[in-house]
């Protein structure tokens, strides 16, 4: 049979598209293979939120041309983000591409896959009409929305991905009971926009009502959910972290800057002190030991020194366990690469990310190291990096002492661990005895 590769880049909806389309490619009988240039089917799925992930995508592409080149009966799929409504423009830039593929349209790939491959009986619309990844990981992703309606200024999400639609309970509900039969024991609910899943549906179900479905799932251990926006978290989304067991104590909550004039011109619809509400509103139900991260840009058109310091401010003020960080890079089509110039200087845009991710380093190194000696339950993930790891309630990644690697523990485990050695990114730890 033939093979079949998916390259990904971007962020965790384009690692569960890459899984569901893998479960679509192996339904047809296609082989995995683990080297793009092997595979007689390459898709890359592509991220064009930063300008670092699209010419990687394009490095990408440049290299296929030499494997089409030399077999031209090699297939090459572009989907993801790099897609969008007019196609044309990529097509004479690469022209080695057989299919352009908007995010998540998965039909037209497995459709020619399986024409050009003489795969028949290939339905479609039954058995690849929802795609599950047929092997997936202990901890996986389960996409619930679709698509954003937020149209920040900055973002060229909604352009690419379309405007927001929800999946139906009852459906997701199916979804987790069948990944637990393949083994996964916690799942990542994900969206653009989480929170506010379900105001498009009939019922008008929310994340909440979702949380206290997925919670009723035998087998699930852990629930997690992400991406969340300030103004859709609600009280009830909050206290459901706090009343349902297997939903984690970990919130991620992007603020992207902390000056009111910034936010203003990102369309953000929020100010700092909101945002700094609604840390609060999320510590006094769920406790200090919340884990709360957050994404930044910085050097977004416009942003002088002080405003950039508001920014600074509020990472000090919070201090997060994680914050994701990048410089502002214009996105062709959205609104600010229209309206708003590109005043900062990428060497200026450097030096503040730089300083932040410091600031970020200082606050994690300090707040790890008071974990030294501490216990905590990590449900083992995998191998990353040589090492057995797994992750803890509240998402820090803690890898097994290199001393007890071979310990008779396996992944799927839900294991208590002794914090023994700490970095500003991942702890180690020792098992400790039952």
């Amino acid at each position: 049979m033939p093979s079949y590769n998916v390259w990904t880049v971007g962020c965790q909806m384009n690692m569960s598209d890459s899984e569901r389309l893998g479960a679509g490619m192996t339904t047809l009988g296609l082989d995995k293979t683990e080297a793009p240039e092997d595979a007689d089917v390459v898709v890359l799925n592509t991220c064009v939120v930063r300008q670092s992930a699209e010419d990687t995508a394009t490095g990408m592409l440049g290299k296929l041309k030499k494997v089409k080149d030399e077999n031209p009966d090699r297939m090459i799929v572009v989907m993801g983000c790099m897609v969008g409504p007019n196609d044309t423009d990529l097509r004479r830039r690469f022209p080695q591409v057989d299919i352009w593929a908007r995010p998540q349209d998965f039909n037209p790939i497995l459709e020619t896959v399986a024409f050009r491959h003489g795969i028949e009986n290939a339905d479609l619309d039954g058995c690849l009409a929802n795609l599950v990844p047929t092997d997936p990981k202990v901890a996986t992703f389960v996409p619930i929305t679709h698509g954003c309606d937020k149209f920040c200024t900055f973002c060229i999400i909604p352009y690419r991905r379309g405007r927001e639609t929800s999946r139906v309970l009852p459906e997701l509900v199916d979804e987790a009971k069948m990944l637990v039969q393949r083994g996964v024991k916690e799942i990542t609910l994900l969206g653009q926009n989480v929170d506010s899943y379900g105001h498009d549906l009939d019922d008008r179900k929310d994340l909440a009502d979702l949380l206290e479905a997925i919670q009723e799932v035998d087998g699930i251990e852990r629930i997690r959910f992400l991406t969340s926006h300030p103004n859709d978290m609600s009280t009830r989304i909050i206290q459901s972290i706090a009343d349902l067991p297997k939903v984690c104590e970990t919130v991620n909550l992007p603020f992207q800057a902390g000056d009111d004039t910034v936010l203003a011109n990102m369309r953000r619809g929020y100010t700092r002190s909101q945002f700094l509400d609604k840390i609060e509103e999320i510590r006094v139900i769920l406790g200090d030991d919340v884990t709360l991260t957050t994404d930044v840009i910085v050097g977004f058109p416009g942003e002088d020194e002080v405003q950039f310091d508001n920014t600074i401010d509020i990472v000090e003020r919070v201090r997060f366990d994680k914050v994701h960080s990048a410089a502002y890079s214009e996105r062709p089509g959205t609104v600010a690469s229209r309206k708003l110039p590109d005043t900062v200087s990428q060497a200026e845009k450097k030096r503040r990310h730089n300083h932040l991710d410091a600031v970020q380093c200082a606050i994690q190194t300090e707040k790890h190291k008071t974990l030294l000696g501490t216990e905590t339950d990590i449900l083992l993930e995998g191998r990353k990096r040589g090492r057995l790891f797994g992750r803890n309630r509240n998402d820090k990644i803690v890898y097994i002492d290199d001393a007890h690697d071979n310990c008779a523990v396996r992944v799927g485990e839900t294991i208590t661990v002794n914090v023994t050695e700490a970095s500003p990114w991942s702890l180690v730890g020792q098992p400790v005895a039952n």
